[in-house]
């Protein structure tokens, strides 16, 4: 309580704008009256609606709030889904087994709420770590669990990234299906919890399409029509803020538009993650710790490296990447792992990449003309990411060849 009332008293000392959340309110306010959502623009930076309309409904209570009160009710929320997100990773690990998982994850929730994506999500009134916390909800769900698929499915209709993870139970579930096929030979062993957690969320996902068609007929056909294909109605692709490979590769060609080299880095990252990804999960059946750990995560690393735009603050998904590491560090008592732990949350409590020169409004932005230290800094998260997936295989791989 005490770390949590620091830093909302230096959040006010450093009279956060909460720009976000001013949009959000911005798109309640606009389907409530009736107007354009894709036409709107708020704040002083002039900014557009960029989710899908299902979240222009979720937005609607905003606006029955003043601004004052929003602000401080979104900080609250959020701090509180942070405890929230934390639990749901250690549950996920399996995590602690001597200490009550509610006390353990205040404690490393007083910690973390210092780290740059969760400052970050909170300085702008970001929805992050709800969607991050819908999709650990689906994933520690028991096999098979009714709701299991839900929470993506929701997360997906707010913003369409989470949508990665149906892919990633489809694949894991066609392939955990076929093999159980192969050796049994009976054709039911295809349907498996996997494959039914991800048409859950497919169905999930287009029925919050469906009732934004039906709600908001003129917003959807918009935005399906042409707006989800619009990245630049996010943000300026080099800009430092941008963590993803399309950032990378756009201060690293000098150029706001590096398609070429983006989308080759963005199809093989995709294939490589996601087979990463269910390599973990077949891993977990030959006895990987923290299985089902290594493969959300790398999952989620995907979509962010893959993204068009990813933010600073959309990597949140270090929490459960740093408690993974920690834990597979304690399991192995390996000083590597605890380094390479201890490296990781140093450099997503660095801030590193707001020490390079930076002006998102510039006409010739100095992401352009960076060195090659100043890229390093601007990289650190995708740097981060990448190493993370490398590691995550090694280990997958490893328990898959080890004799039974």
């Amino acid at each position: 309580m005490v770390s949590f009332a620091a830093f909302w008293a230096a959040q006010r000392t450093a009279n956060v704008s909460m720009i976000d959340l001013m949009v959000y309110r911005a798109e309640g306010w606009t389907v409530r009256n009736g107007y354009d959502l894709y036409s709107m623009r708020a704040t002083y930076a002039d900014l557009p609606a960029t989710y899908p309309p299902f979240a222009a409904l979720l937005f609607l209570p905003l606006t029955l709030l003043d601004v004052a009160d929003m602000r401080g009710a979104a900080t609250f929320v959020n701090l509180g889904l942070l405890v929230v997100l934390v639990h749901l990773s250690l549950r996920l690990l399996g995590r602690p087994r001597h200490v009550p998982r509610g006390a353990a994850a205040l404690g490393i929730a007083s910690l973390v709420v210092w780290c740059e994506p969760v400052w970050t999500t909170l300085r702008y009134g970001q929805i992050n770590l709800l969607l991050a916390a819908l999709v650990l909800w689906d994933l520690t769900r028991r096999a098979g669990h009714c709701w299991a698929g839900v929470g993506i499915g929701v997360a997906a209709g707010i913003k369409l990234t989470p949508a990665l993870f149906a892919v990633f139970l489809a694949l894991y579930g066609l392939v955990h299906g076929w093999r159980r096929l192969r050796h049994t030979g009976r054709t039911r062993e295809l349907w498996n919890p996997w494959l039914r957690q991800a048409a859950v969320a497919t169905v999930t996902f287009l029925a919050t399409a469906l009732l934004s068609a039906v709600v908001l007929p003129r917003d959807s056909r918009r935005f399906w029509g042409g707006a989800v294909f619009q990245s630049d109605r996010v943000g300026r692709t080099e800009i430092t803020d941008n963590q993803s490979l399309s950032g990378v590769a756009a201060r690293l060609l000098h150029t706001g538009e590096p398609s070429w080299l983006w989308m080759g880095l963005a199809f093989l990252v995709a294939v490589l993650g996601l087979g990463t990804a269910v390599t973990a999960a077949l891993a977990g059946e030959r006895g990987l710790p923290h299985a089902t750990a290594w493969a959300a995560v790398a999952c989620a690393v995907t979509t962010l490296l893959i993204s068009p735009i990813s933010w600073s603050h959309h990597w949140v998904w270090c929490l459960p990447l740093l408690l993974l590491l920690g834990a597979e560090a304690q399991r192995r008592g390996s000083r590597r792992w605890l380094a390479a732990t201890l490296l990781t949350g140093l450099v997503f409590c660095s801030y590193a990449l707001w020490w390079v020169p930076r002006d998102a409004n510039a006409s010739h932005p100095p992401e352009l003309h960076q060195n090659g230290a100043q890229m390093l800094l601007s990289a650190c998260y995708p740097l981060v990411g990448t190493a993370f997936l490398v590691l995550a295989a090694v280990v997958a791989l490893r328990t898959l060849r080890a004799p039974r």
